[in-house]
């Protein structure tokens, strides 16, 4: 059923909106992945700034790396909205990288788009349960913020989390575990399914339903309480929510799968669906969250050498009162994209694509 082109479905409830949230099946950094990520930057002027939140791979070795390459894929494949990125080391409770430290999260209160992405959905959910680090996410997306969720961030965020590497690689016991229940305040009930037509077992294991595979997941769905909705998305594939519109856009290569107690409904991709398929969904009230007194926020601009070389040999003219080469040099640097202004401290610059922001000190 194509409803793109449909009216859109609008929620009751608070005057102001929540932000997007944007759930990949997989393909966070491959190029069908771009178009998600655009999606939820497209409602912010730019420069967008990034969080990119490392907590669900915080327990491996490379976990930075992990969130590198997501922040690296943003910043070079998505320049028309001049993101600033930043990477939140946030790993785990009980250490100096702690996401229950206000300081090293206050960043995520000033982000646009705020992403979580691969690693373990239950690491993620003991870290992230009740901790500062969520309440900011949670707050932040009810004043605006958009929400990218890829792979374990994901399932993690469900009321009903999948274990997915603790049945899969461990062997335990099929089962659900309780999530981050992102969606339980907009009176939802998910189960958030990622990598839903995963075939990387090829033709000897079924590898489908985020490696569970159609037969044992099938008898895994009797363990969910039957208000719980199931929302598969395959690879490549993205579930983008409106909640302007009160819909849900389906973009990528694939489909999503919604399965209720009263039958299952699959989507393509250039679809979208009205909200109103998961539940009787509602907006809730707004979070406040502030930071701590002196807690950083996200880092001022870079000055490029060039740019400061320039600067320097502005000063430099003014001093001598050679002003046509003052006024030289000042073109030159606005062409390099930056602008100058003169004060008895010395001059002070800031990026001409943010004229609101602060004048920064050379």
């Amino acid at each position: 059923m194509d409803l793109c082109r449909a009216p859109s479905h609008p929620i009751p409830g608070e005057a102001s909106r929540p932000g997007k949230i944007v759930l990949f099946g997989s393909g966070e950094i491959a190029s069908a992945g771009r178009r998600g990520h655009a999606a939820a930057m497209a409602d912010f002027e730019p420069p967008v700034k990034v969080a990119v939140l490392e907590t669900p791979a915080g327990f491996e070795l490379n976990s930075a790396r992990v969130a590198g390459r997501v922040a690296e894929f943003i910043r070079e494949r998505l320049m028309e909205f001049r993101p600033r990125v930043l990477v939140i080391p946030a790993r785990k409770r009980g250490t100096s990288l702690s996401p229950d430290d206000p300081y090293l999260v206050a960043p995520l209160l000033e982000a646009d788009y705020i992403f979580m992405g691969p690693g373990s959905p239950t690491y993620a959910i003991r870290q992230l349960s009740g901790s500062v680090a969520w309440r900011y996410l949670l707050a932040r997306h009810r004043q605006g913020a958009s929400l990218g969720l890829a792979s374990a961030a994901a399932i993690a965020i469900s009321a009903w989390a999948l274990p997915v590497y603790e049945i899969y690689k461990a062997g335990h016991d099929p089962r659900w575990v309780r999530g981050l229940d992102l969606f339980g305040d907009f009176g939802l009930q998910l189960a958030v399914v990622s990598h839903w037509n995963n075939q990387e077992g090829g033709a000897e294991v079924d590898t489908s339903r985020c490696f569970m595979g159609r037969e044992r997941f099938e008898a895994m769905r009797r363990f969910l309480p039957p208000e719980v909705v199931i929302l598969g998305i395959d690879e490549h594939t993205m579930a983008v929510f409106d909640f302007q519109k009160g819909v849900v856009e389906v973009l990528g290569l694939g489909r999503v799968t919604i399965i209720r107690a009263d039958g299952t409904r699959e989507v393509e991709a250039g679809e979208a669906f009205p909200m109103a398929w998961l539940g009787d969904i509602r907006i809730p009230p707004p979070i406040e969250a502030q930071p701590p007194p002196g807690a950083p926020g996200f880092p001022r601009p870079i000055l490029p050498p060039e740019v400061v070389a320039l600067i320097r040999e502005r000063e430099a003219a003014r001093q001598r009162r050679d002003w046509a080469t003052a006024d030289a040099l000042r073109k030159r640097i606005q062409a390099l994209g930056y602008e100058v202004q003169d004060t008895r401290e010395g001059p002070r610059w800031r990026p001409l694509e943010d004229p609101t922001a602060p004048w920064q000190p050379l």
